[in-house]
């Protein structure tokens, strides 16, 4: 028996075991599908990763193994290669290795699995099945891997990952063609996607969706179309990205009945980031995609202490107070009020939208009792940052907390 099992070597599943170790609790194991911890920044070769959790800035690959060796300092087992596929009747967890199946256990288990961008399959995007199709994190691997990505590259998706994925092109040897956005306007930051265009010299093509994927074995050609006039534009490039649309890696989390939120996606946690099965905790963009790797590790950080104030405590599990969005809010993470009123990771709920809104008016209410108001700037994938000080309003035995806009 294992004190705690964290699922995922990325940033919030190292970042959490470090923190469980640095507050004295004995075994903590991580287990991890991928040959090397680390995350998703072991892929990621460009700089801009730490300064919020390590406070400084460092490339993906350096930022990933700091923490895997940090981990490893602290007495952290890391168990690289090993794949958990389910749960046993007993609880345990299934591993799945190179060298053979074995269960293990744990008085806690956090998830930190991260979560994925979804493939053109689930897009349902119509035409040929050449070679050149990629998400995001298939672009990562064969760039970290040196192996061809293409020579020109239509990238899907305007949010700051869509921007990560240009860099990680150029520095493959790709040319990007262009960048296309269902949406009106690009959703990172202004700066950045001025500075991108800039240097790499490429068109954004907003309220343009794909019509087709031509090509025999590679590809040869995308059809767009713009959403309002219904004009269609080819573009020949041998490389299509799909970036953004993201979903947690929640299987695990399905097949142990844990219960999902229904705007993110991830399993339902409360501030402590206890999941709706005691002694299960989720942490980092299993939760929610995607947060930037120093927010996820911080994530994973907060987690930590929740656990370890279970282990400590008398092992009970009181229900919490749910969140719930109105449109055009998408989501809220976290995603309920846990018993103590905890504030959530860095003392702000992660809040998303639908739709542009430049200065949105929010309430949020309780069995009709104003809790708070306030203007928030929403941008579509990505997320405001929603205060906390409501929290104490919140009637513990009452109906669920609804977080709208006047007219949501």
């Amino acid at each position: 028996m294992t004190d705690v099992i964290v699922v995922g070597g990325g940033p919030a599943g190292l970042a959490c075991a470090l923190e469980l170790r640095r507050r004295g609790v004995g075994d903590v194991l991580v287990v991890e599908r991928e040959a090397q911890a680390g995350g998703i920044p072991r892929h990621s070769a460009h700089q801009g990763f730490g300064l919020r959790d390590l406070h400084r800035v460092l490339s993906g690959p350096r930022y990933a193994r700091r923490y895997a060796e940090r981990a490893r300092s602290a007495g952290v087992e890391v168990l690289e290669q090993a794949m958990v596929t389910g749960w046993s009747t007993d609880e345990a967890l299934e591993v799945t290795r190179p060298d053979g199946r074995e269960s293990i256990r744990g008085s806690a288990v956090v998830l930190a699995t991260g979560c994925r961008e979804r493939p053109r399959s689930a897009r349902l995007v119509p035409g040929t099945r050449p070679d050149g199709v990629l998400t995001t994190g298939t672009l990562q691997q064969l760039a970290l891997r040196g192996m061809p990505v293409g020579s020109r590259a239509l990238v899907v998706g305007a949010e700051h990952v869509s921007f990560s994925a240009v860099l990680t092109l150029a520095h493959a040897g790709a040319k990007v063609v262009g960048m296309t956005t269902e949406l009106p306007r690009h959703q990172t930051l202004a700066p950045f996607r001025a500075g991108a265009g800039l240097r790499y010299r490429f068109p954004l093509w907003t309220r343009t969706g794909i019509a087709r994927i031509s090509g025999r074995s590679r590809v040869e050609e995308v059809e767009l179309v713009e959403l309002e006039s219904s004009q269609t534009r080819v573009i020949a490039c041998d490389t299509v990205v799909f970036t953004a649309d993201w979903i947690p890696d929640h299987e695990l989390a399905v097949m142990g009945g844990l219960e999902l939120d229904q705007g993110t996606r991830g399993p339902r946690a409360d501030t402590e980031l206890r999941t709706t099965r005691p002694g299960i905790f989720a942490a980092g963009n299993v939760l929610q995609g995607a947060e930037p790797a120093d927010i996820a590790a911080l994530s994973g950080r907060h987690a930590a202490g929740s656990v370890a104030r279970w282990l400590a405590g008398d092992g009970s599990w009181p229900p919490a107070v749910p969140i719930e969005c109105q449109p055009p809010l998408h989501w809220i993470s976290p995603h309920a009020i846990g018993p103590s009123a905890e504030p959530p990771p860095r003392g702000r709920f992660l809040l998303r939208s639908r739709d542009f809104i430049r200065q949105a008016a929010l309430e949020i209410r309780q069995d009709g009792r104003l809790l708070w108001s306030g203007r928030l700037r929403l941008t579509p994938g990505r997320s405001t940052l929603l205060p906390c000080d409501w929290m104490r309003g919140v009637d513990a035995s009452g109906g669920p907390v609804q977080v709208s806009t006047p007219a949501g």
